[in-house]
């Protein structure tokens, strides 16, 4: 039985109905503070909570059969982490340690921890692979970078099992509609366009059009969410196994710009996508696109959705039927 906390939000939703329709018993812990209940599968347990509760968590380990966790709970607002530092050190890195040392206390040795690029701050060399420098640029990446140090050291000390999976940018949504992106305030590129498409923003932002790229706009490489968290299944699936604890970068190895982004929302939706061009935006760096060999390699990892108009569309029929 798997512990899934942040299992309400955009991606641990994702990986609960992935897991649950692979044969797979998960539990959802979440604090619901940006997630929705609704996003939980019917079936699967929804404990409301907060994952730095030692008293909660004793309760749940104590509950459940749980052998493993997989751990998306975050706050993941750059720019806030920025003017807030302190909710993202206290939430992503105190709150992180709160859950492995009941790991410990209840004999649970396997972790898949939900990680991001954005450890990696600047690209130095483009592709990025695993072995790129470390140097977070803002208290998001860094919270989520003390984790991965602290995981090391507890493999080392405990005998901790994890999996480190470094995201590029998340995208899509199921593929039938059921579940999908919903952040409020949205941040993401992808459903504002969409959002503009159907009339309920006037216009999106593209913040940057002087970029040493080939329109100027920055580049981003975009993973499907489904192939996120196939990409847990197999991480989890390799510490099961008796593999060694390790890291891995998730993306699709493609750059696509701002504006080729853009360009395909309005060829999916068939709708003109109004924009505005804006100053760049600081700590923007003009290219990130990964190297996921390692995870193709290793973990057998194969991406389903091989272009980002497949990605959109599942975003875009989420968008037209959202219900949360």
């Amino acid at each position: 039985m798997i512990l899934v906390t942040g299992g309400a939000g955009y991606i641990g939703s994702h990986f609960v109905l992935y897991c649950k329709e692979h044969g797979e018993q998960p539990i959802v812990l979440d604090n619901l503070v940006y997630g929705h209940k609704e996003a939980v599968p019917a079936g699967v347990p929804l404990i409301v909570g907060d994952m730095g509760d030692s008293k909660l968590l004793d309760e749940i380990f104590t509950r459940y059969p749980i052998d493993a966790v997989v751990h998306f709970a975050a706050y993941a607002y750059v720019g806030e982490s920025v003017t807030d530092p302190a909710k993202y050190y206290l939430n992503n890195t105190v709150a992180t340690l709160a859950v492995l040392e009941a790991m410990r206390r209840h004999g649970v040795s396997n972790f898949i921890f939900s990680s991001t690029c954005a450890t990696y701050g600047n690209p130095i060399t483009v592709p990025m692979d695993e072995n790129h420098p470390q140097a977070p640029i803002n208290p998001y990446g860094q919270s989520k970078y003390f984790v991965e140090q602290i995981l090391k050291a507890y493999s080392l000390a405990y005998k901790l099992k994890f999996v480190a999976l470094r995201y590029f940018n998340a995208a899509g949504g199921d593929p039938e509609g059921r579940i999908g992106e919903s952040h409020d305030p949205e941040t993401h590129l992808i459903p504002i366009a969409l959002q503009v498409a159907q009339g309920k923003r006037p216009h999106i932002s593209v913040f940057g059009t002087d970029y040493d790229t080939p329109d100027g706009t920055c580049i981003r490489d975009y993973i499907h969410i489904l192939d996120l968290a196939q990409a847990h299944q197999l991480a989890l699936k390799l510490l099961r196994d008796g593999g060694e604890s390790s890291i891995f970068n998730l993306g699709s190895e493609q750059g696509y710009s701002v504006n080729d982004v853009l360009n395909i929302c309005e060829k999916v939706t068939r709708r003109t996508i109004k924009r505005v061009n804006e100053p760049r935006r600081a700590g923007d760096p003009p290219r990130l696109v990964a190297s996921a060999s390692k995870a193709r390699t290793v973990l057998g990892w194969a991406p389903t959705f091989q272009n980002l108009d497949a990605i959109i569309e599942t975003a875009w029929k989420w968008e037209e039927k959202r219900h949360y």
